[in-house]
């Protein structure tokens, strides 16, 4: 993949991890990688639809899953492509909420309330709430 295009999709996601919204700036120590939506292994293509900018902690999460199971049903997992976040997810405090199939099975699988991952939330919460007073 070639600088343009990551350069692309780093600005297309807002340099935000397009899956529990993470900002690059907030993970100094990883850099955000540029992951297959569909995996390559299920047919996905190297096209700007199928590419989306990932932290490490949900794209080894995510894998090559393209869906879970959810109350018993196969549910996809999110598609920042062919999905709005705020309608699968909502914040609350530093935790990811699930607000549908889709969220809920996503969550899950990417393991987005790990403590940690919860508790660098909470600390950008904090230093956004002190910047503001």
């Amino acid at each position: 993949m070639d600088a343009a295009t990551r350069q692309l999709i780093r600005q297309r996601a807002g340099n935000r991890c397009e899956y529990c919204r993470s900002h690059q700036d907030d993970e100094p120590f990883f850099t955000f990688q540029i992951e297959h939506v569909i995996a390559k292994q299920h047919g996905g293509a190297s096209a700007l639809d199928n590419l989306a900018l990932a932290c490490p902690h949900c794209n080894l999460h995510k894998g090559p899953n393209i869906a879970s199971i959810e109350a018993g049903a196969l549910v996809p997992l999110f598609h920042p492509r062919q999905h709005d976040w705020t309608e699968h997810f909502q914040l609350q405090g530093a935790t990811i909420i699930g607000l549908t199939p889709i969220g809920r099975a996503t969550v899950r699988v990417l393991n987005m309330n790990d403590p940690l991952r919860v508790e660098v939330r909470a600390d950008v919460l904090r230093r956004q709430r002190r910047r503001r007073s």
